[in-house]
């Protein structure tokens, strides 16, 4: 059966082997199609990755697969300098898109119609302020006749399941270093603590001032003009021109009739995506800088992305190689980390962070470009880098520690489970899921969670070269957009990849013009690679050895991810409260905006 079994998968793996090749090709072959005339780029915003994926079947997918933010900025950037681009044509839809990704598409749409190229945007209605506020960064917005612009504001909506644990028997017991960690709250808590509150309101009305400010700019108003507009939303179609919130009523059709008018006789529309295969290639020459990814949840062994459950995982094996691969490559002078990240594993950050610090030591200037969220241990990775570039909009932060366990002895009598045990050492049973902590227990926990605290406040005291006691101040857990960061000292710069590109270039004293080879580290697996990976096993998946797992904080993150699936399909059942498509999960509460 083995032969068999061995047999059928040999045959599955040389059909799918010539689907990919067929489909590279394919993308090949369109890429390399010259066009004549005037070009209009076509693009249908949808959720936005930091990192494309390294999938096998994205290949199989029409349009080019899937584009990174970097690929967008590159992009717009090299049509920007073609002649034959005349504009962009944006259709926007609901996909949840984070308000830092929207801040670097729109420097990056200013720049583009800086060089007298248009933009205009269609969308059948606006469901809040996210997609409408890139859209105000265009030169024309087109809403079709039924729809609706329905800015009404930011909603901040906390969820708490104690109840819920309540119900199903289940007792949490969490920590957290200190008011402001509210991750815990999540669990221990059925409402706002006034510390969580309080960090929320600030959090959220940050935000908030920010999308005002540039919907506003955009388009032509005053702050306060705007501010009446969202008190009294939703607008409906012709009250939105008369209220100048769009430009015109309009079918798609009609909205891209327009840009074709607008760029000249003969024009013609091109996917975004399958311009960029042909487009002039940015960053691939010149003095090297490494770029490397931190995306998702930081966890020990190696980084990994489970599509099922669309999350992602920061290994601290994987990108510590590829911190030491950057060091070790003589041509490189400097490294590029992007993060976004909520945190995770204590023990995984500060394996990354060493690799940060000992890059700085060995002569290569390390920036981080932080993207939707780089908080908790997302910070931890960051902290001792030459300068830190954050978006008014990411959320950073957070630095304190959170961890405990779930009591399932409630849970396991309704289900008719009973246990016995025997004892040697009187803290072994500390991760016992059936009992509380004992008072023993109890007191190398909280030990734990201190030692923690006062190793990540003394090292942002460290590396953000401010005195202990004013990290004191502003850590306890607390959360800050990018904008209050700065000038807490947290963040150097506001500003997006390219901002933290341009940075990189001062620091080894080049030009912000000049070229770069930017090569990212580790080197990504072609298609191919990808699907004898996964095929083969091997390095799929292994992303978090529980061996490794060796700390409270560390236990309590291995026990979120075994929940997390729980808590996912109880959400799809409507069990849980969940977070409806269109919204955007952050670490503390889903906004609708």
């Amino acid at each position: 059966m083995r032969k068999i079994f061995k047999g059928v998968r040999g045959m599955i793996l040389a059909l799918v082997l010539i689907l990919v090749i067929a489909a590279l090709a394919g993308r090949y072959f369109r890429g390399a199609r010259s066009y004549s005339g005037p070009l209009v780029l076509e693009w249908s915003l949808s959720s936005i990755p930091d990192e494309s994926s390294e999938d096998p079947f994205k290949a199989l997918t029409g349009g080019g697969g899937e584009l990174s933010l970097r690929d967008y900025l590159e992009t717009l950037e090299a049509a920007g300098d073609d002649p034959q681009v005349k504009g962009l044509m944006v259709t926007l839809g609901s996909a949840p898109v984070g308000v830092s990704t929207m801040q670097d598409l729109r420097e990056a749409i200013a720049k583009f119609r800086a060089k007298k190229k248009f933009v205009y945007g269609f969308s059948e209605s606006f469901g809040g302020l996210g997609n409408y506020y890139l859209a105000a960064s265009f030169d024309r917005i087109f809403l079709l006749p039924s729809g609706e612009v329905s800015i009404t504001g930011i909603f901040a909506d906390q969820q708490f399941i104690r109840g819920s644990l309540e119900k199903l028997g289940v007792q949490p017991h969490f920590e957290g270093r200190y008011e402001y960690k509210n991750a815990r709250d999540y669990y221990m808590e059925k409402k706002f603590t006034p510390a969580h509150r309080e960090a929320t309101d600030k959090l959220v009305g940050s935000l908030f001032g920010q999308l005002v400010k540039g919907i506003a700019e955009g388009r032509g108003m005053t702050p306060a003009q705007l501010q009446t507009l969202i008190d009294t939303a939703p607008h409906f179609g012709p009250e939105s021109v008369t209220s100048r919130l769009v430009d015109e009523l309009a079918y798609r059709d009609q909205a891209y009739g327009a840009a074709k008018k607008k760029a000249g006789a003969g024009a013609k529309l091109l996917f975004l995506s399958k311009y960029r295969a042909s487009a002039k290639k940015l960053n691939d020459s010149g003095p090297r800088v490494a770029l490397i990814y931190g995306e998702g949840a930081i966890t020990s062994g190696k980084s990994a992305a489970d599509p099922l459950m669309g999350d992602s995982t920061m290994g601290s094996d994987t990108v510590a190689a590829a911190f030491r691969q950057a060091v070790t490559d003589k041509e490189v002078k400097a490294i590029l980390f992007r993060v976004n990240s909520p945190g995770g594993s204590a023990i995984a950050s500060d394996v990354i962070g060493r690799e940060v610090q000992r890059a700085r030591q060995a002569g290569k200037p390390v920036v981080i470009s932080m993207g939707a969220v780089a908080a908790s241990g997302g910070y931890w990775v960051s902290m001792d880098a030459d300068r830190i570039i954050a978006q008014p909009g990411t959320i950073t932060g957070s630095i304190g520690v959170v961890s405990g366990k779930f009591i399932m002895a409630g849970l396991f009598e309704k289900l008719g489970l009973s246990f016995d045990a025997v004892k040697y050492g009187q803290n072994s049973s500390i991760y016992d899921s059936g009992q509380d902590f004992s008072p023993s227990e109890l007191e190398r926990f909280r030990a734990s969670l201190d030692r923690i605290y006062e190793t990540f406040t003394s090292r942002v005291a460290a590396g953000r070269k401010l005195p202990k006691e004013r990290v004191l101040q502003i850590a306890k857990g607390r959360v800050w957009s990018g904008e209050d960061a700065l000038p807490l000292g947290l963040v150097d710069e506001l500003g997006g990849f390219n901002a933290a590109l341009n940075a990189t270039k001062r620091i080894i004293k080049l030009k912000e013009t000049d070229s770069i080879e930017l090569k990212q580290f580790p080197k990504r697996k072609s298609p191919l690679e990808a699907l004898a990976a996964r095929f083969g096993g091997g390095e799929q998946g292994d992303n978090s050895d529980e061996a490794d797992v060796t700390t409270a904080v560390d236990r309590y993150q291995l026990t979120l991810a075994r929940w997390r699936p729980v808590l996912k399909a109880l959400q799809a059942a409507r069990v849980l409260p969940g977070a409806p498509q269109g919204e955007l999960l952050l670490p503390d509460f889903v906004l609708h905006y």
